[in-house]
């Protein structure tokens, strides 16, 4: 080992140090991911840190002027919803997403639709050569385009030249894993080499004002593979999500310094690409099944979006010694809390039932307004009595089986009454809105808790 270069243990999952090898990390408490780094200075060969780096004075509040910037339109109102109406020049995202989701044909699909209005782009293929990605433009792209620029490198020297020399607009890294600085020793996809790699294009994006664009794996939890400070360090997180082999795609915003959190877009995978889905309610509900028990509306809202999602519940009797509880869509744990508010408070017999729960169309439910969705649903499926096909559930459920109000009542009120449903079960507390949807032609019906909603059914 040479002088001045020191050995570490560093967690792949959270970047904690230890001086010795641990199975289990003391941070973040996840099994052998502790692994062996030789930590020395990174010796650049410019000194790329100190030449992107911004300099600035600090100055009074009160004197900064503040003048609107334009935001880059994709055309793809789906995607440009969710990064808050257009891309900010000088800002980072990270996309996140399951490996063959569809990561590089969003990526790719965005960087060409810039490219047509004349936009320089820069596409860093780190994964694939640039004979691949001709091959995935030609069935995405079916015209020709003269301002995308394809290179594959991982080397951030090379990157770095390549976008002075282009001076792109928009930059794509695909995937910031991959790319490597030789001034450390860690091997590309560590955390030193993620942590540094990322810190150097940021610096380089907001000082030359271009957007950057960097796609990230995850791990098998789900997380965004590296250290967390790469969450910290960007500016919009999105994660695109969908099951394996649904056609259906969910882009979700987790952080958005130019625009609000958890919207989502909607998009189909097809032979030519992604495509937008302009109406989700129809697309999730288009496939119901009629007079079928365990099978209830409900209008959720994701950021400023409402459409209508169905949640499907199975109860059936246990083979085993312990029940099971699963959930596809939903917290396992608030279907838990749920279940037990079920059989405490309405005396429904669920100690000795298997409890499988579904929200169709691979949607994940963050909204606690699908709470009283999800216990109708239970009971549906219990008792085996269907819920009317023209009646939308919504309304967070407490320990005690009280149905507690919720906000941003009339827009999803607005979603059901477009798709023609007739009637709508909400907590009793939000009647006190009642005047802002009296001229509307649904049936409103106001619950106090989750005995009274089953007696309206």
């Amino acid at each position: 080992m040479t002088r001045g270069t020191k050995t570490l243990f560093v967690c792949q999952s959270c970047g904690a140090q230890s001086l010795k090898w641990m199975g289990k990390c003391p941070s973040c408490e996840s099994w052998n991911t502790l692994v062996e780094e030789i930590l020395a200075a990174p010796m650049f060969t410019d000194d790329r840190r100190g030449i992107v780096t911004l300099k600035a004075t600090p100055v009074l509040l009160t004197d900064v002027s503040v003048t609107e910037q334009k935001r880059l339109s994709t055309g793809m109102e789906e995607f440009d919803r969710v990064m808050g109406a257009g891309i900010i020049p000088g800002s980072v995202t990270l996309v996140g997403g399951d490996p063959g989701i569809g990561k590089s044909t969003l990526t790719l699909q965005v960087s060409a639709a810039l490219s047509e209005q004349g936009l320089k782009v820069l596409y860093v293929s780190g994964e694939e050569s640039v004979a691949q990605t001709k091959l995935r433009a030609n069935r995405l792209m079916p015209k020709s385009n003269q301002f995308l620029y394809i290179v594959n490198q991982v080397d951030l020297d090379p990157i770095v030249d390549h976008i002075r020399t282009l001076e792109p607009e928009v930059v794509v890294m695909d995937s910031i894993q991959v790319c490597f600085m030789n001034g450390l020793s860690s091997s590309p996809g560590s955390v030193a080499q993620v942590r540094e790699c990322a810190a150097v294009l940021t610096q380089l994006a907001k000082s030359a004002g271009f957007a950057l664009f960097l796609i990230g794996h995850v791990t098998k939890e789900g997380m965004l593979a590296g250290p967390k400070v790469l969450e910290h360090m960007v500016d919009t997180v999105l994660y695109f999500e969908g099951e394996r082999y649904s056609s259906y795609r969910i882009l979700r915003t987790i952080k958005n310094r130019f625009g609000s959190t958890h919207e989502l877009g909607v998009f189909e995978m097809t032979s030519g690409g992604l495509s937008q889905v302009s109406n989700p309610s129809e697309i999730f509900l288009s496939e119901r099944p009629q007079n079928a028990s365990g099978s209830v509306v409900v209008p959720i809202l994701e950021g400023t979006r409402p459409f209508l999602v169905e949640i499907q519940g199975l109860v059936s009797r246990s083979n085993f010694g312990m029940v099971r509880q699963k959930a596809q869509g939903f917290d396992p744990n608030r279907l838990a809390l749920l279940g037990a508010v079920l059989e405490k408070r309405l005396g429904l017999n669920l100690q000795d039932k298997d409890i499988f729960l579904n929200v169709v169309g691979g949607v994940r439910l963050m909204d606690p307004a699908a709470d009283l969705g999800v216990c109708l649903a239970i009971a549906s499926a219990l008792l085996d009595k269907n819920v009317p096909s023209d009646v939308v559930v919504l309304g967070e459920v407490g320990l005690s089986a009280e149905v507690r109000s919720i906000s941003q009542l009339t827009p999803r009120l607005n979603e059901a009454e477009k798709l023609g449903f007739k009637r709508c079960i909400l907590p009793e507390n939000n009647l006190k809105m009642r005047d802002r949807f009296a001229d509307g032609r649904l049936q409103i019906v106001g619950v106090a808790n989750v005995r009274q909603a089953l007696e309206a059914l």
